[in-house]
């Protein structure tokens, strides 16, 4: 019994004692990361997290607009491989829009049009788009306006050269690890810190930016902070009046925070919303920017941004996954779970998937064998259709 008692005291005191080495390395967020992922039964980040964080609320307007079913709306069923690849990974929603009607649709496990998901980088794609509003409406003068005439920090040296396209085109030159594994990288730091500002301000850039693609979720992170302080708004404030209401958004989102009391976004990730509300931006940027006749994003922003800013890294614009598969022009939203808004305009088509897992990279590509699985069952089951 008392081999016991010192056994169990000596346990407590190493957990005390990790606990307070945390802290003294600023590690704390670790503590946080454990009681949010492992203490509800995942290992990593999930679709449904939004209840463990502080979170804004993207306010929808008055006059929302219910993208109408398609004449064929649920008449072809999916594909067996399609099934096969939704139940593997877990879908639990999935839509084919074409000609800007729902042209199918489906969801499991209790999910629906109304349920709120986790964007993840979907979201990178979302704060692009707020740029470019930034930049159409005068807050912010180009995509080559420096980021030190909003962060001096980021005013002298290399810094100096780093511009508000680097950060969306991810070409910035940042010293950012993004790592999903380890505990102690920036990426986990950012996801779980209370002070996301504080992180951000600590980055250094370090090697000449603009020249190359480098996938950093801190490159967008500052992105927003550029767009907080040119506009003097919050990013959620900024999305709601520029997108959401304009777009008739069906629903409030959210977007989570680093905490309750600094209140910065989590630009990089993290806006809960459902399948309808995400296609609607594919819809914006697949018919350039025009929305229910009115022109909601210029034209040349919407083709720079959904073009490879560089030769040799094609896979990536401004925001924007970029694809050739099936000799398809293909520009999607994507986030790290398997989110996807997969955009091709040469056939008036858009697919959105949501779920809780992606599969394997496909060796010498940029995306994961499910990307492409969803894109060639979709052409199947339009082709059944006729």
């Amino acid at each position: 019994m008392k081999f016991l008692k010192r056994f169990l005291k000596g346990i407590l005191i190493l957990l005390v004692s990790c606990i307070v080495v945390l802290y003294i390395l600023d590690y704390e967020y670790i503590l946080k990361g454990v009681r949010v992922v492992y203490m509800t039964g995942h290992t990593t980040a999930f679709i449904d997290d939004k209840e463990y964080f502080d979170n804004r609320v993207i306010e929808k307007g008055n006059d929302p607009y219910v993208i109408p079913n398609h004449p064929q709306y649920n008449e072809v069923a999916s594909t067996p491989r399609l099934n096969e690849i939704n139940e593997e990974l877990g879908t639990v929603a999935f839509m084919i829009i074409k000609n800007d009607s729902v042209w199918y649709e489906n969801y499991v496990e209790g999910y629906g049009t109304s349920s709120k998901t986790n964007s993840f980088s979907m979201a990178k794609s979302v704060i692009t788009a707020l740029l470019g509003k930034a930049i159409m409406e005068g807050y912010i003068k180009s995509l080559d306006q420096p980021v030190g005439d909003f962060i001096p920090k980021f005013s002298e040296g290399l810094a100096a050269k780093m511009t508000v396209g680097d950060l969306s085109s991810m070409a910035s030159g940042l010293n950012w690890d993004e790592s999903y594994k380890s505990p102690f990288s920036i990426t986990a730091k950012a996801y779980y810190d209370t002070d996301l500002r504080d992180v951000m301000l600590d980055l250094e850039v370090v090697s000449q930016p603009g020249e190359r693609f480098k996938y950093l979720s801190g490159n967008t992170q500052l992105l927003g902070m550029v767009i907080e302080k040119a506009t003097g708004k919050t990013l959620t404030k900024y999305l709601s009046e520029s997108f959401w209401k304009p777009l008739g958004m069906q629903e409030n989102a959210l977007w989570q925070l680093d905490s309750e009391d600094s209140g910065m976004e989590k630009a990089y990730c993290c806006i809960a919303s459902n399948a309808r509300d995400f296609a609607k931006f594919g819809l914006l940027f697949k018919n350039m920017g025009e929305y229910d006749g009115k022109q909601i994003l210029p034209e040349d922003f919407i083709r720079k941004a959904t073009q490879p800013r560089f030769p040799e890294d094609d896979m990536y614009g401004y925001g924007f996954w970029l694809s050739d598969h099936m000799g398809k022009d293909i520009f999607a939203m994507r986030g790290i779970l398997g989110q996807y808004v997969i955009c091709i305009p040469e056939d008036d088509l858009i697919i959105v998937r949501l779920g809780h897992q992606r599969g394997q990279f496909v060796p010498g590509e940029s995306f994961t064998e499910d990307f492409f699985i969803y894109i060639e069952e979709a052409y199947k089951m339009l082709a059944d259709a006729s």
